[in-house]
């Protein structure tokens, strides 16, 4: 959480938004297609795929969603990755097998980006699907390896999607299993009721962070995967950005705002942590409220 911070506040910093911009952005992103386990009893891969896809195209919601190739493993997994792209979605380069940048080489990191690239070149075909997602956020241990990687995105086209605004949606997944499991309804809707409040307080910590260092909103990035509980939520997500007067858009059109330079230019310097930006206005940053120990204990 600590990294997604530094990530989230680095990128609010950027450059100056256009003069147009009146109303706050929300670019909403899918990570770990096609399997983000575990799963409710008799709940499939591509039943959430499928889900997910429905929510976004009946609210007529663009969304970028990232490919983790090695779990595409039989007919339904593929066939999940087929339906996102039948629906406009883009999909873009999540790496082979989600590691940790930091535990790799850089020929390792090499090697993981260029192996998802099959499937998404054959499925994207003329679509933008040159987007690059780092696994857990993880870009490098050090800023050497940090400007390395950046250079091997670059020398092969991409732009990286950051990240800048999340509610740990990863966190529900297990208990959201676990409590179908026990067959829990009241747990459940416990759960329900925590996912959403969960999105609005991370939804009014990322814009008070951004007025605080900043003075505006950006147009947010918006990080989250594809887990049954978010599948099921996505409706009411949706419901809640557009009752707050968010408008919902592309990860291309957010990341066309002068504060996402240092990911969609990696030739240039990459974007410097939180902690230093904030120190140096000296203003603290607003953390939204961790549910993680409790959903951890959910249905145990």
């Amino acid at each position: 959480m600590r990294r997604l911070a530094v990530v989230i506040a680095a990128l609010l910093l950027g450059g100056a938004a256009p003069a147009h911009l009146r109303q706050p952005e929300i670019a909403i992103t899918i990570d770990d297609l096609p399997v983000h386990a575990p799963y409710p009893p008799g709940v499939t891969p591509l039943a959430v795929n499928r889900q997910m896809i429905v929510a976004l195209t009946a609210a007529h919601v663009p969304a970028t969603a990232f490919v983790n190739a090695v779990n595409v493993r039989d007919a339904g997994t593929l066939q999940a990755l087929r339906e996102w792209r039948a629906a406009g979605f883009t999909l873009g380069n999540h790496t082979w097998s989600h590691p940790h940048l930091s535990e790799l080489t850089i020929p390792q990191f090499e090697e993981e980006l260029t192996k998802d690239e099959p499937i998404l070149s054959k499925l994207g075909a003329s679509s933008d699907w040159r987007w690059f997602r780092y696994p857990f956020l993880d870009e490098g241990k050090d800023a050497a390896q940090r400007v390395a990687a950046r250079r091997v995105l670059a020398r092969h086209g991409y732009r990286v999607a950051g990240v800048t605004m999340s509610f740990s949606d990863w966190a529900f997944t297990g208990a959201y299993a676990r409590c179908n499991a026990a067959g829990d309804s009241k747990a459940v809707a416990t759960l329900e009721r925590l996912y959403l409040q969960s999105a609005r307080e991370n939804l009014a910590a990322s814009r008070d962070n951004a007025r605080r260092l900043y003075g505006r909103d950006i147009p947010y990035v918006l990080l989250m995967h594809v887990g049954a509980m978010s599948a099921h939520m996505m409706p009411q997500v949706i419901k809640l950005y557009r009752g707050a007067g968010i408008r919902l858009v592309s990860l291309s059109e957010a990341e066309r705002d002068p504060s996402y330079v240092g990911y969609t230019n990696l030739r240039v310097p990459p974007p410097t942590s939180s902690e230093e930006l904030a120190r140096e206005k000296g203003v603290r940053l607003t953390s939204a409220p961790d549910y993680t120990a409790q959903l951890n204990a959910a249905c145990t």
